[in-house]
């Protein structure tokens, strides 16, 4: 049995006003996902556990079968993992945003326009995170490239007493000053991201982006603190072996902590101009392998969720369908297969950030196709009355561990 994971992250919605109150999942043209939807069991997850942030590692830890109320030490670590740091049991790791400021004189009543600096490109970013860590790197402080906008602190003996560090797509076009956190132990770290503005509003990298009609990305931002994580090895928790297919470091770091294949996917942007085929293409090369579990985490809806991208979610989840679902059902077939379709939380274009409601899901089983709803979106799965209430347990249900 060959089983295969479509993770849409941030795909969920709440009813949109310009959409006449319809959702993304509703108007997209999804044909295979559907014909596996009305093959197979639809219903409702909550992926996020009371008390828990709806943050996509939280929400994926979850989807993976592992229980994040247990295992998570926070986000930035699982990113460490899949750049390749070694992180001490005293070192805490945080996520480095290069994102975009407005030029206010002080630093508190500058509005965040943009949390991923326009997109900026990885070569791009690598020489500001370079430049950053020669300034303002030290003994304590050490600062690493990550992909596009985001990137790595880690800071040695550090505490994760930071009080509220804010991420920065939950307060885009909002005054940045009610979101930086009073704790004391978080001021050097709020006096790195005043250092950063200043250091980077000139840099040369800011001043060819201005002119290309770019944003720049003219500061970073802290956020997302945590210690070394300890997960267990996937095969050994569930009989299989498993791999990720991801464009961003949170997934793979996932991936790596886990013991399982991650698979260096070129042209893979987290964004909806990612190359779709070669993530397939990716998931393929892992099932000929051998890998029994393929998890294909697809970043696209959310970040159009983030912007609100009202046209690009539908998009999204268009293409995915498309250039995703249909070939990888295509090189499954005649061979006994089961598939899951879900996001991993909603991620609302009226919100522009996520939420921790309960979201759709799918599983086929090419061996035991049942009766389901014509198509799935958040309104069909609720009516099933088809409940995952523990996250951890879909991917249970999928490998056949639960009924």
């Amino acid at each position: 049995m060959k089983y295969l994971v479509l993770l849409l992250d941030g795909m969920a919605d709440y009813p949109v006003p310009e959409l006449s109150g319809k959702t993304p999942m509703e108007l997209a043209k999804k044909p295979n996902i559907d014909f596996l939807s009305a093959n197979g069991e639809v219903g409702l997850c909550k992926t996020v556990a009371d008390g828990l942030k709806p943050g996509s590692d939280v929400a994926n830890l979850s989807v993976l079968g592992y229980d994040p109320a247990v295992c998570y030490t926070g986000r930035s670590p699982l990113e460490a993992a899949s750049i390749g740091i070694d992180l001490k049991p005293t070192d805490v790791a945080m996520r480095c945003n290069l994102v975009t400021l407005s030029d206010e004189a002080n630093y508190a009543d500058k509005t965040m326009v943009d949390y991923c600096a326009d997109d900026i490109s990885t070569e791009e970013a690598a020489k500001i995170i370079q430049f950053i860590e020669e300034k303002l790197g030290n003994e304590l402080y050490k600062f690493y490239s990550g992909v596009s906008y985001r990137h790595c602190l880690v800071i040695q003996n550090g505490t994760t007493e930071l009080g509220n560090m804010t991420p920065p797509h939950d307060i885009s076009g909002r005054v940045v000053g009610e979101y930086l956190s009073e704790a004391e132990e978080a001021k050097p770290l709020l006096e790195l991201m005043e250092k950063s503005y200043e250091l980077l509003k000139d840099h040369p990298v800011n001043l060819e982006r201005i002119k290309r009609g770019k944003r720049p990305a003219n500061s970073i931002w802290l956020w997302g603190e945590g210690r070394k994580p300890s997960l267990e090895d996937f095969k050994a928790k569930n009989g299989i072996s498993g791999g990720i297919v991801s464009a961003v470091d949170l997934l793979r770091g996932i991936g790596k902590c886990a013991n399982m294949a991650v698979p260096e996917v070129k042209g893979a942007t987290g964004y909806i101009d990612t190359d779709f085929t070669a993530k397939k293409n990716a998931a393929i090369e892992l099932f000929e392998k051998g890998t029994d579990l393929v998890y294909i985490h697809m970043e696209a809806p959310d970040e159009c969720g983030h912007r609100g991208e009202v046209e690009n979610k539908i998009k999204s989840i268009e293409l995915i369908d498309e250039l995703v679902a249909g070939p990888m059902m295509d090189y499954l077939k005649g061979t006994p297969h089961s598939i899951l379709v879900m996001p991993d939380h909603p991620t609302p274009l009226t919100l522009k950030t996520h939420v921790s409601d309960p979201v759709p899901y799918l599983i086929y089983n090419s061996e035991k196709q049942i009766s389901g709803p014509d198509t799935i979106n958040e309104k069909t799965a609720a009516k099933t009355g088809n409940k995952i209430d523990f996250g951890p347990a879909v991917m249970d249900k999928l490998i056949g561990k639960i009924n």
